[in-house]
């Protein structure tokens, strides 16, 4: 069996997808980025499943990638990467709070966090999105489908219109790479 016709219509919706971004959006989350960024501030990521591996990505697209050739480094941190202490805080107070725990009381005004949920309704995102609006903190949502609580909750929102999670992934994983290729053309980084 030839699978070319599925595979053409799975890339063709992908094209779909990407004409519709709205780059203003892309912008505004880069800006806040680099705001944190020029600030020193922290820029905490998190997500669930797919979204985890995102975020474990943009936190080494920045924090390796651009800056290896910057002085001033970014602070990214992603909630999701410590297991020991996810695991310990889903297990002992529950699930919905492992993010939202980590934030409390450790994030400040000038801090960024960041959201990733492919539904937009991953609760435990937007609790600790929710906890660091409270504390005055820029928040950014990260989220596909309806863009849900998330986009609801989050101060800047990254939307991408589609009810598929493997193309809205896939788009997620493109933006993180489209902010960071602008950043190199920015500062003029040549990359190997």
């Amino acid at each position: 069996m030839v699978y070319d016709s599925y595979i053409k219509d799975y890339i063709d919706k992908e094209r779909e997808l990407l004409n519709l971004l709205d780059c203003t959006s892309i912008s505004s989350l880069l800006l806040q980025i680099l705001n944190a960024y020029e600030q020193e501030a922290a820029i905490y990521i998190f997500g669930n499943g797919g979204s985890a591996a995102t975020a474990s990505h943009f936190a080494n697209d920045f924090n390796k990638g651009i800056s290896e050739y910057t002085d001033k480094k970014f602070r990214f941190c992603c909630l999701n990467d410590n297991i020991p202490t996810v695991m310990a805080i889903a297990n002992d107070i529950g699930y919905e709070n492992v993010f939202e725990f980590q934030l409390a009381g450790k994030v400040k005004e000038n801090d960024l966090v960041i959201g990733i949920s492919g539904s937009g309704n991953s609760d435990n995102v937007v609790r600790a999105v929710r906890l660091a609006n409270q504390a005055g903190a820029m928040t950014a949502g990260i989220c596909g489908f309806s863009g849900g609580a998330l986009a609801n909750e989050a101060k800047v929102v990254m939307h991408v219109p589609c009810n598929n999670m493997q193309l809205v992934e896939d788009i997620h994983m493109i933006l993180c790479h489209t902010m960071m290729s602008a950043c190199y053309q920015m500062w003029n980084i040549k990359t190997h």
